[in-house]
């Protein structure tokens, strides 16, 4: 049954894609696109269950079904699922009719790239598919080849590229350390590095650690290699948007957490731990200097995702079973948090004709339901309760006064609070301030612009008022994959 699911989750993309490039008509292409998002989500759904007393590898053990992994995919589809549904509606208000069949031909590309490389066994093939990420979603960026969006797409490609080059670099020093210990030729599988890592030379696997952790932390958002971010997330239509901020993130921020797990067998002693938090504590000091006086509404909701990789970070840097379970939790509310602020981020600036936040007024009097659900995801967005952000974020906080890091958690909870009160400070303006006079006609938002944002902010709710015990189980098995003792 596992297998099954696998093939479903990776061809049904496969079959959206080839569907609207041979159809090259809009509307079929948004319907198969469409149609495998709710295939991938159906299938997903049960897989962080069914990969309990793993790892279940297939196809001569390329492909790796794991907790870990299973838990990213089901993100993935989460956004996916929600992406397709506000790209159907949002879409079509775009002057682009003609391109629409290439914009899904791509976004389900990008999915297919994003569900396929958690699945990857092989250290290397893994580096492939996180990189075919980047070439996929870079024509989504620019996809409206406008001079802000081209030149987005070409920052992005540059910088992640550069910093997935390092990554790479890691990886061959992983690869060596483990050639001195296994031979010059073996299998460069998680578990085989795992089992070899307290033989290896820790200097070596300290060096190829941090190689490892500045280039997927490049692509997972993490400062100060976070530049590309705003940019493209910015710049990029907002279904795409919702898709880099809510599922391509996490794809990166996995490969950390693997490797970290590899360097904890090794026993190096607390440098990758600290290596991790210090980055996390740095991403949430930027977020903080640039909300809190940020004039552009999607850049706005780009530097809460540099936020929320650095929360992350802290969780998985913190460590222990709480630590990795707060910050599982926190992504998969993050997965549902963030495309709603980017859904409400569209809604708003085809409304008001305007990326600025301060041309932007009575939003509730303009747009109510939009508003309300977009107020909701804002305060979610900022940790405050009865969101499931807010019980990830103490747990953290709760996971890192166990451990030797409890300076970062002081700092954590400073900084947290300047964030929450920056980033409501500008909605504040945007909701409740006199609606500013403005010519533009408003485009008619339909009921595909406002399904998904429902279908995020309900979850978002009840994960605040009740984490299920069932999630308590699943991540203690991710801590013990991870080699934990949970």
């Amino acid at each position: 049954m596992r297998g099954c699911l696998l093939l479903i989750l990776t061809f049904s993309p496969v079959l959206a894609i080839i569907g609207s490039l041979v159809a090259r008509r809009p509307r079929v292409a948004e319907h198969l696109n469409l149609a495998a998002s709710i295939v991938v989500a159906l299938a997903a759904l049960p897989l962080p269950f069914l990969s309990l007393g793993g790892p279940h590898l297939y196809w001569d053990g390329y492909v790796l079904l794991d907790p870990p992994g299973a838990w990213v995919l089901l993100c993935v589809a989460i956004v996916y699922l929600l992406s397709s549904i506000y790209a159907v509606g949002y879409m079509r208000l775009l002057d682009e009719e003609p391109r629409l069949y290439v914009f899904y031909a791509l976004f389900a590309g990008f999915a297919l790239t994003m569900l396929v490389a958690p699945l990857m066994n092989n250290v290397g093939v893994f580096w492939i598919t996180v990189e075919l990420t980047t070439l996929v979603s870079t024509f989504l960026v620019g996809f409206e080849r406008g001079a802000e969006s081209t030149e987005a797409a070409w920052k992005y490609i540059i910088i992640v590229s550069a910093g997935i080059s390092l990554a790479l670099l890691g990886t061959i020093l992983f690869y060596w350390a483990g050639s001195l210990v296994l031979g010059p030729s073996y299998d460069m599988t998680w578990s085989v590095l795992g089992d070899a890592a307290a033989r290896m030379n820790p200097t070596l696997l300290i060096l190829a650690f941090l190689l490892v952790l500045v280039g997927y932390g490049t692509k997972a958002g993490l400062a100060p290699m976070h530049t590309w971010l705003p940019d493209a997330h910015s710049e990029g239509p907002a279904p795409v948007s919702a898709m880099l901020s809510g599922a391509l993130l996490n794809t990166a921020m996995l490969g950390i957490v693997r490797f970290l797990a590899i360097t904890d067998r090794a026993r190096l002693g607390p440098i990758p731990r600290a290596a991790l938090v210090i980055l996390g504590i740095f991403s949430l000091f930027i977020a903080v200097l640039f909300i809190v006086r940020q004039e552009g509404v999607k850049r706005l909701m780009a530097y809460s995702s540099v936020e929320h990789m650095g929360i992350m970070a802290l969780g998985f840097g913190f460590g222990g079973p709480l630590g990795v379970a707060a910050a599982l939790y926190h992504m998969l509310n993050h997965s549902l948090n963030k495309p709603l602020m980017f859904f409400g981020a569209g809604n708003v600036m085809r409304s008001f004709g305007t990326k600025e936040i301060p041309k932007i007024g009575g939003v509730l009097q303009r747009l109510p339901v939009t508003g309300v659900l977009w107020l909701a995801g804002a305060v979610a967005i900022t940790g405050a309760p009865p969101f499931g952000l807010f019980l990830s974020e103490v747990t953290i906080l709760r996971a890192g006064m166990s451990g030797a890091n409890t300076w970062a958690v002081f700092v954590m909870a400073v900084l947290l609070v300047v964030i929450f009160v920056g980033f409501l400070n500008h909605f504040r303006h945007m909701m409740f301030t006199p609606q500013i006079p403005d010519p533009v006609e408003p485009d008619r938002l339909s009921f595909w612009c406002i399904a998904p944002m429902w279908l995020a902010i309900v979850p978002l709710l009840v994960f605040g008022l009740w984490w299920p015990q069932a999630l308590w189980h699943y991540f203690g098995a991710v801590d013990h994959a991870l080699g934990g003792a949970t």
